[in-house]
């Protein structure tokens, strides 16, 4: 894979799966830093040229609109993630439990607090790992809707687990009102990881 190769996968990466016209606008760097190379100019002054890949992805997607995704919509997507969380903690206790001895029945509220406690690190931690990385979790995904930057960018894993400091914080509620009164429908702390929710 050449230096080009690389530019281009690193804009791409930052463009939402969804984007619409995402297989295009590699062709179109592709042909751009071909023609630019074909005139004699050096790889590296190509790529200088070009800039930032992630400035480049947000001047691609300038164009495409952006829909903010309804509070009720958003609402259902935490009601979908949170049930399948509770799903798999019930499971992962019932199998504690069906799996413990007598001797171990004191112990079982200490290792129901574990699960508890380690269930929601795992959770955290998924939904940062998929909302960095497809923009969706399971609820947002069956809901059509994806967080991505203001500019319609994938998020960084940095602005993913700013959007996750409420439920750390346990202001959520409060968090979560802020998006019925912000023009784009965003959280506190959306606008704080400069981040939004929108339609699929």
């Amino acid at each position: 894979m050449t230096i080009a190769d690389d530019y281009i996968n690193r804009v791409l990466d930052w463009l939402p799966r969804a984007t619409p016209s995402r297989e295009q606008i590699g062709m179109e760097l592709r042909g751009l830093i071909d023609e630019r190379l074909s005139r004699g100019q050096s790889e590296g002054d190509v790529l200088r040229q070009l800039g930032d890949p992630l400035t480049l992805a947000e001047s691609y997607l300038s164009s495409v609109p952006l829909e903010a995704a309804s509070f009720m919509r958003r609402v259902a997507a935490k009601l979908i993630d949170a049930a399948s969380f509770i799903v798999g903690l019930v499971l992962l206790a019932g199998t504690a439990r069906a799996m413990s001895t007598t001797d171990a029945a004191p112990w079982l509220p200490l290792l129901f607090v574990a699960l508890l406690f380690l269930g929601s690190v795992a959770f955290a931690i998924y939904t940062v790992v998929a909302e960095s990385r497809y923009g969706q979790t399971l609820g947002k995904r069956l809901m059509g809707v994806r967080a991505v930057r203001e500019s319609g960018a994938r998020l960084s894993a940095g602005q993913a687990i700013v959007r996750q400091l409420p439920v750390i914080f346990e202001v959520f509620l409060i968090d979560a009102l802020f998006a019925l009164f912000t023009e784009k429908n965003q959280r506190a702390f959306e606008m704080l990881s400069k981040t939004r929710v929108v339609r699929a």
